[in-house]
């Protein structure tokens, strides 16, 4: 947590406090949206002109740039700008006002960054990493305790489908599955997860429903015409879940579920938060947000993870792949990685 510090002398407003400091002024427009504009024609310049010499051009990744030491300074003006100053300011820029005073920093410096870099897109667009990312959350059959023999099977294969680029959700994909070792739901499960036996007795059988989901995925063209990824809420999903129902099911693990983003993770190192303030509802309340729906639908679960989502791609963050499976194993993906979407689905082959 960042302590606010350096509050105004009466009097003096918050686009002058936003302009003070040890390290000297920074001129008015910076902080305002004509600046901003006028920092994306020119944020690469060293100067136009000096002394008769032709202007610098800079390198992104060259850090002796004005334009991060002009980051920096602002950075540090946003540092000790209190909680009323930050949602004035996001306002002002037409951005989120909602979230706690660190989640409402993180949002004005990200803006401001980004502004003063040029990128060339708008707020929320996913780096041009991906055309759309489906979020997955299965729900599968449990028992109070969860007693460590106890065999997880999923029973319901949600799958949100979010326009990276609009960051709207087009569509919904949802069905239940018929378990096929503990094919009667405890009332611990039942309770949980709303679902109840009927429900999975009318289900298809888990190989069935997926055939399910790689026609669905394949309609939407994911993987052919467009770049996509998978996201979830923890490595369970996939790394254990899945994995687990594939053997059961006797399939390989299918490939286009081999990578994913661990929203965790990238919430936690985005909003720089210990590893407790990634829980589902943490996230949304810290983020302004509450739950909307039925908590442990997985259909829920999946459309408040693509919010969470959505939030953080306005925010300035830009999530990629961070885990795959490499063979049985749960590995992490490197950041310094290439970006690559997933493989067009297709269904796996049974096992020998």
């Amino acid at each position: 947590m960042e302590a606010c510090s350096g509050r105004p002398p009466a009097g003096e407003g918050q686009e002058s406090q936003l302009r003070r400091g040890s390290d000297g002024p920074v001129p008015r427009e910076e902080l305002t949206p004509a600046g901003m504009s006028q920092g994306k024609q020119q944020c690469h310049l060293d100067r136009q002109e000096r002394n008769g010499k032709k202007a610098v051009v800079s390198s992104p990744s060259d850090f002796s740039d004005p334009v991060y030491k002009e980051i920096a300074v602002t950075n540090g003006y946003i540092n000790r700008m209190s909680k009323e100053e930050l949602r004035a300011k996001l306002s002002e820029f037409k951005l989120e006002t909602r979230g706690v005073k660190d989640v409402l920093k993180k949002r004005l410096k990200n803006y401001y960054k980004k502004e003063k870099l040029t990128q060339q897109r708008e707020d929320g667009d996913a780096g041009g990493y991906y055309d759309y990312i489906c979020v997955i959350d299965f729900e599968a059959t449990c028992e109070e305790g969860n007693p460590p023999e106890f065999t997880h099977e999923i029973i319901e294969f949600p799958i949100v489908l979010l326009n990276a680029h609009t960051l709207e959700i087009e569509d919904t994909f949802q069905q239940y599955v018929r378990p096929e070792i503990n094919t009667q739901l405890s009332d611990f499960c039942i309770s949980l997860t709303g679902i109840t036996q009927e429900m999975v007795d009318r289900a298809d059988t888990f190989p069935q429903v997926l055939r399910n989901v790689v026609d669905w995925m394949r309609l939407k063209e994911l993987g052919t015409k467009y770049k996509y990824c998978i996201l979830t809420d923890g490595s369970w999903d996939m790394s254990k879940f899945l994995n687990i129902q594939c053997q059961i099911s006797r399939l390989r693990y299918p490939s286009f579920a081999k990578k994913w983003i661990n929203i965790r993770k990238s919430y936690g190192n985005f909003y720089k938060v210990p590893r407790n303030h990634t829980k589902l509802t943490v996230m949304l309340e810290k983020l302004g947000m509450s739950y909307d729906g039925r908590p442990h639908s997985g259909l829920d679960d999946s459309k408040n993870i693509a919010r969470i989502a959505v939030r953080m791609l306005r925010d300035g963050c830009e999530l990629r792949v961070n885990e795959k499976m490499q063979g049985d194993q749960l590995t992490s993906v490197s950041s310094s990685s290439p970006v690559e979407g997933a493989p067009a689905p297709q269904m796996p082959h049974c096992r020998n």
